[in-house]
């Protein structure tokens, strides 16, 4: 079997690594030749364009930036769809609209192609060590048939629904995540103003009902001033905008994400959008006049 995989930043590169380590052939396709370049040095083969990988490719994969470029790779010109063999899946692991997904699946199904909307959740350290979640919509035949793949790197691996089901799933993990950041970030802002050891106040409250995967990921970085990007700002702005679109489209109202969402583009204008998420701290820091760091 081979795997075409386009995409290949913070998450897609070590992704498509992972599905080396297990021994499938691999081709990939992505607009940074020193990522592809690394690929084809970890045992990838690749190709010029989408439509080249898929005409080559079982299953294809993409994990890229935003809906316009999802839609552009897989229905574009010298896209995906126009190389894509009958009996082949494309799956899209980026974090694209629900709406969008249900837009290309239509669209491939026309060809009798089966698509998975499969996003993933856990950044770039998870990405490496194949523990990613992932959440999946789409045909359950097609989803039986590649999730071996997934497995390779994700180790929750779960159909929630038809098309469109894996891309709603993500929008509610990132409000959940995104707001757990800024929530956590008011709270460290409080303490360091305060005047608090923020490492013995973590070691204090992360063994209770506040403890969380995002506090224990997080606060190290802080208090280190670490903000590269395993989960960037203007990635994660693009997912709230995706999900207040479709909280418009439901009718249902989100005040605390269109908050979160406000602060995530106060901090874009500021020049902060390759930031890791986390370094939304910065924001309630520049309200307080307060920095969270270590103790000296």
């Amino acid at each position: 079997m081979k795997i075409g995989f386009i995409g290949l930043g913070i998450m897609g590169k070590p992704m498509a690594k992972n599905l080396l380590k297990h021994g499938y052939a691999v081709i990939v396709n992505d607009i940074n030749e020193q990522s592809v370049g690394e690929l084809v040095q970890a045992g990838a083969a690749s190709e010029v364009s989408p439509q080249a990988v898929a005409r080559e490719s079982d299953i294809m994969i993409t994990m890229l930036p935003n809906n316009e470029i999802v839609r552009s790779v897989i229905l574009g010109d010298n896209g995906i769809a126009q190389g894509a063999k009958s009996g082949s899946v494309v799956v899209d692991m980026s974090s694209t609209s629900p709406v969008v997904v249900r837009e290309i699946a239509a669209r491939l199904q026309e060809q009798g192609i089966p698509m998975l909307d499969a996003p993933v959740s856990g950044g770039e350290p998870k990405a490496i060590d194949g523990t990613l979640s992932i959440m999946v919509g789409g045909d359950e035949a097609a989803f039986e048939r590649v999730k071996p793949v997934l497995a390779c790197m994700g180790k929750d691996v779960v159909r929630v629904g038809a098309s469109g089901s894996g891309a709603t799933a993500k929008l509610a993990n990132q409000i959940i995540v995104n707001v757990n950041i800024a929530a956590m970030s008011e709270a460290l802002v409080l303490a360091a103003k305060a005047g608090i050891d923020i490492e013995k106040m973590y070691e204090a409250i992360r063994g209770g009902l506040a403890g969380s995967a995002v506090l224990d990921a997080k606060v190290p970085m802080i208090v280190e001033r670490n903000f590269k990007a395993g989960g960037r700002i203007d990635i994660n702005l693009k997912d709230l905008t995706n999900v207040m679109e479709t909280a418009e489209s439901l009718a249902v109202p989100l005040p605390l994400t269109a908050h979160v969402k406000h602060v995530f583009e106060t901090l874009k204008e500021a020049g902060k959008q390759a930031d890791d998420h986390c370094g939304v701290v910065q924001y309630y820091e520049n309200l307080a006049g307060t920095i969270v760091q270590k103790s000296r």
